[in-house]
C-alpha cells in the first residue's frame, strides 16, 4: 500500500519539481520543447524496437520455441512508450532505459535472476508447464534456459493416426 501510495503520489511531485528546476535555468519554452522531443524520440524508439521484438517472436515461434524473453520485453516496451508519452523527466528516464535493448536485457536478466519474476523462474524450472497424465513420465518434460533466455523443454511425443 505505501509503495503505491509513492508511485501515485512521490513520482508526480517529482516530476513537477524537475520540470520547476529545468525550467527555471533553461526556460519555460525550451523545458517544454525537451519534454516534447523526448516524446517524439521515444515514439520513433518504441515503434523501431517493438517491430525488432515482434520479428524475433515471430521466428522463436516458427522455430517451435517459446518466445518468453520476447513477451518480457514486449511488456517493457509497453510500459517504456506509456511512461516517454507521459511528461516528465524522471518518467522518460526510466521510459528510456526500457526502450534501449542492452539495458533492458541487463533489466530482465537480473528481475529473473532475483526471483521478481517468480512466474518466469518456474517455468524456467520445469514447474507449473505440465501436469502429468497417466502415460507420461512421472517428471514430466524437462525446460532449459540459455543465457539469451530462450527456453526449451525436452519431452516426448506418441503420434496416434
Amino acid at each position: 500500500m505505501r509503495f503505491l501510495f509513492l508511485l501515485f503520489v512521490g513520482i508526480p511531485i517529482l516530476e513537477m519539481w524537475l520540470l520547476i528546476e529545468v525550467g527555471s535555468r533553461i526556460g519555460a519554452l525550451p523545458t517544454i520543447a525537451l519534454v516534447a522531443l523526448t516524446a517524439f524520440i521515444g515514439v520513433n524508439l518504441l515503434r523501431q524496437q517493438g517491430f525488432s521484438t515482434l520479428t524475433r517472436a515471430q521466428a522463436r515461434l516458427n522455430a517451435g520455441e517459446v518466445p518468453a524473453t520476447e513477451i518480457l520485453e514486449g511488456l517493457f516496451l509497453a510500459v517504456g512508450g506509456a511512461l516517454l508519452l507521459t511528461p516528465g523527466f524522471f518518467t522518460d528516464t526510466v521510459g528510456f532505459c526500457c526502450l534501449i535493448r542492452p539495458i533492458r536485457r541487463r533489466i530482465i536478466d537480473h528481475m529473473l535472476r532475483s526471483g521478481v519474476m517468480q512466474t518466469q523462474a518456474h517455468f524456467q524450472q520445469g514447474g507449473g508447464a505440465h501436469r502429468p497424465g497417466p502415460d507420461s513420465p512421472e517428471q514430466g518434460p524437462r525446460t532449459r534456459v540459455d543465457r539469451d533466455g530462450h527456453v526449451t523443454i525436452d519431452g516426448d511425443y506418441k503420434r496416434e493416426e
